[in-house]
């Protein structure tokens, strides 16, 4: 009996079985640029997100830290006496003077600058300078004092007026000039703002005689600044003959042996 074989024939179903298997290699061979393209393109983002966040993580890191900085009390560098209040002679019509003391307490060169809310009917002197550590001074702030106007009050007029003493730390001994406050505005702090108290001249008060004597050191201060430098080099006559102590001595004892000459003649 003759066998009959269901199967398809050979080729046609080799073939396709050959190409279902071969289907998924091809199809992974297709696709391995695009792979590596996606590839590329992660890496490529991922370096734009980790920058942006370094980025964003600096920006956070400094707002922080100027946060925590306005936080923090302010370091002082100053001592000032008085603490917080400018004396003054209440006689309207008439310029005033008050005095200050300031001393730099720091390990470092200071510079102070003073501000005022009412720059044309004050002035201060010195406006500003460097400190040494440990060094002390006393300034002078002029005030011109209206006469008060519709029955107006001392108090109400101090209000009005105020002022700020600004400190700065500086490299070393340098000249001082206000620029410099311009020119380093993070580092500036404020030392103090104070306000401005009128004194009765009519009756006697400690306040008073404070401010009494600290306003005579502070002139005592400004002449000793205003006299020239003692000389205590050798002195130059005539063109360029410089005379020592010896020489001086040894002119002087030869007049004296002169003239003693011409008596006994």
């Amino acid at each position: 009996m003759p066998i009959v074989d269901d199967r398809p024939p050979s080729d046609g179903g080799g073939s396709k079985l050959w190409g279902i298997l071969k289907l998924p290699f091809r199809s992974s061979r297709n696709t391995t640029p695009h792979t590596s393209t996606l590839s590329s393109s992660y890496q490529i983002e991922r370096s734009h997100a980790h920058k942006k966040n370094e980025k964003y993580s600096s920006s956070s890191t400094t707002s922080v830290s100027s946060l925590v900085r306005s936080l923090l009390p302010t370091r002082r560098r100053l001592r000032l006496d008085p603490r917080n209040k400018l004396y003054f002679p209440y006689e309207p019509g008439k310029q005033v003077q008050s005095a200050i003391k300031i001393k730099n307490t720091s390990k470092s060169h200071t510079a102070f600058k003073f501000q005022t809310t009412a720059p044309k009917s004050c002035f201060m002197r010195p406006p500003g300078a460097i400190l040494a550590p440990g060094e002390t001074i006393i300034a002078t702030v002029f005030k011109f004092v209206e006469p008060p106007e519709n029955n107006e009050k001392p108090t109400d007029t101090k209000r009005k007026v105020k002022f700020k003493i600004m400190s700065l730390k500086v490299k070393g001994v340098i000249d001082y000039i206000p620029e410099l406050f311009d020119e380093q505005k993070d580092l500036v702090a404020v030392e103090q703002i104070l306000q401005v108290v009128f004194l009765d001249v009519t009756r006697p008060s400690p306040a008073l005689e404070k401010l009494k004597r600290q306003l005579a050191e502070a002139e005592a201060a400004l002449e000793t600044r205003k006299k020239p430098p003692e000389d205590t080099g050798p002195k130059v006559v005539g063109d360029g003959l410089v005379i020592d102590e010896w020489k001086e001595r040894r002119e002087r004892y030869l007049a004296r042996q002169q003239v003693e000459g011409e008596d006994s003649i």
